[in-house]
């Protein structure tokens, strides 16, 4: 028994670990971890990377029905969104006959932006940004750019817009 004692304390004093250390993760484990994870990371970046220069996404241009232009009077606008999408989009009818489509979120803080009837500008409520209604230019305030502006084609009384499709 004291044989037995003794083996025990010489293996306390070869490895003196408690248990409280054992559970704990050793700088040299949690490097590897770190490798194992940085390396999974790159593999999968990698691989995104291949199938995006190998099978490029096509993009097709269609054409959306909006509405008919007799629909929408002179210097009066049409709210729409294109079908499987969210964003809206805003069509006039200028003053001049042409129409016009636009997204309808000023490019400052997307707020949604309206026609000023008679004015030939686009009006942003929130911070006074005024947009060419003809090229969707920036015209006064804060918005960086120009609206978006979709190609609006006309088809007899039917108005179209073209928009890209992936």
């Amino acid at each position: 028994m004291a044989k037995e004692e003794n083996t025990q304390e010489n293996w306390k004093q070869d490895f003196p670990v408690k248990k409280e250390q054992s559970l704990q993760v050793s700088r040299r484990d949690f490097a590897k971890f770190l490798v194992f994870i940085s390396g999974g990371l790159m593999l999968g970046s990698g691989f995104i990377a291949a199938k995006a220069l190998l099978s490029p996404e096509e993009k097709s241009e269609q054409e959306f029905f909006v509405c008919k232009k007799s629909e929408i009077p002179v210097g009066g606008t049409r709210s729409f969104t294109i079908k499987g999408e969210g964003t809206p989009y805003l069509m006039i009818h200028l003053e001049d006959g042409s129409a016009h489509a636009y997204e309808q979120k000023c490019t400052h803080l997307s707020c949604a932006v309206f026609y000023a009837k008679g004015t030939g500008k686009i009006e942003c409520p929130c911070h006074h940004g005024f947009f060419d209604a003809a090229t969707g230019e920036v015209l006064a305030g804060p918005p960086p750019r120009a609206l978006p502006k979709l190609v609006v084609v006309t088809k007899g009384d039917d108005l179209y817009v073209k928009h890209y499709r992936i």
